[in-house]
């Protein structure tokens, strides 16, 4: 799996994902708010599905793994 998130990528997608988690923890928005799961998880990872299908790449690193 290459990676296909890159560095500020990956941080507004974490930013993203736990403030929508937090806002529904706190009941702020109502249970779509969960869907935060979805950036959380790829910007931890650094891979994210579409990105790949659609040939994207925010990674500017050379020796990708």
């Amino acid at each position: 799996m290459k990676l296909n998130v890159g560095g500020a990528d990956r941080v507004i997608r974490i930013v993203l994902g736990l403030a929508l988690i937090g806002l529904t923890l706190t009941g702020n928005i109502g249970v779509w708010g969960w869907i935060g799961i979805v950036p959380l998880a790829t910007g931890a990872i650094g891979w994210c599905p579409p990105y790949a299908m659609l040939g994207f790449n925010t990674c500017s690193m050379k020796n990708k793994t």
